[in-house]
């Protein structure tokens, strides 16, 4: 199935209506040029960019970035990753093109770009997306014709950003996918959620068995969670290590058990005696 269109691309973007606005082709010195501060994409793969910049040194840029006048020097709008990797191979100057936009246009160039290589994880999206809405009055309906995604996906997209920030900093560090976290938003207000967090990292689990996972979470059913109580040893170390925030084990011998929680440091040590409740002073 051929992909969708993403509104009306950067082609659109980047044209201005009247000759007057008609963007200037133009030589730019490297240090006169800064990061779009709405620049959506907050990671940059260093090894990727190692290697386009070892390309530049021997083929040069081909593709020129895109900027605007901003204050003596330029802002980009489109482009930061050649320009970037330019930095890295000593480049004095880069070939760019200039054109007038508005503050609102940058952050849409910025994210229509980035959608066109798939360059935003789900969290720099979603707050893209939220960006659109809160700062320049966006719609739903207007962000999903902007950028040519269904309005349902936009909706999903957003609804990221309801997860507690451990689920979101996965997503942004690439060890869950965004699938993963929509799974894990069923579980919300369920200390179980932090739990098969852990267990999608460690196991390496695939969307469908998460989700097969939260639906015996949930008893088999589409409702709100329902909260269970743990049925074996194992469960109930889960539920403390959630907690916690740290390994625990939970044994059981034949007339007593015992809980073992496992730390690397004072500092860790001194926070897990304050997530129970126990000061220094006491201990003394």
């Amino acid at each position: 199935m051929a992909k969708k269109g993403l509104g009306k691309g950067l082609g659109a973007l980047i044209t201005s209506s009247t000759a007057a606005e008609q963007p200037r082709h133009e030589m730019i010195p490297i240090d006169s040029i800064s990061p779009n501060p709405m620049q959506p994409r907050r990671r940059f793969n260093e090894e990727s960019l190692e290697e386009l910049a070892d390309s530049m040194k021997e083929h040069g840029l081909v593709q020129p970035i895109i900027v605007r006048p901003s204050g003596t020097g330029y802002e980009i709008l489109v482009g930061e990753r050649r320009w970037r990797a330019a930095q890295m191979a000593g480049a004095k100057s880069i070939p760019a093109v200039i054109r007038e936009a508005e503050a609102s246009e940058c952050l849409q160039i910025a994210l229509v770009e980035n959608l066109h290589r798939d360059d935003l994880n789900g969290i720099e999206e979603a707050t893209a997306f939220r960006q659109l809405m809160e700062d320049f009055g966006l719609s739903q309906d207007e962000i999903s014709q902007r950028v040519g995604k269904s309005r349902s996906a936009v909706a999903n997209s957003l609804r990221l950003l309801q997860l507690p920030v451990e689920v979101q900093a996965a997503v942004v560090a690439e060890e869950i996918s965004p699938g993963h976290a929509r799974t894990l938003l069923a579980l919300q207000g369920d200390p179980y959620q932090a739990v098969l967090l852990q267990r999608i990292i460690e196991d390496d689990l695939s969307v469908r068995q998460t989700e097969e996972i939260a639906r015996r979470r949930l008893g088999g059913s589409e409702e709100p969670v329902q909260r269970q109580k743990p049925q074996s040893l194992g469960e109930y170390a889960d539920l403390i290590s959630a907690g916690l925030r740290t390994k625990v084990r939970v044994i059981q011998g034949k007339r007593k058990g015992k809980i073992i929680i496992e730390f690397k440091g004072q500092k860790e040590l001194q926070r897990l005696m304050s997530e129970m409740g126990v000061s220094a002073e006491e201990v003394g």
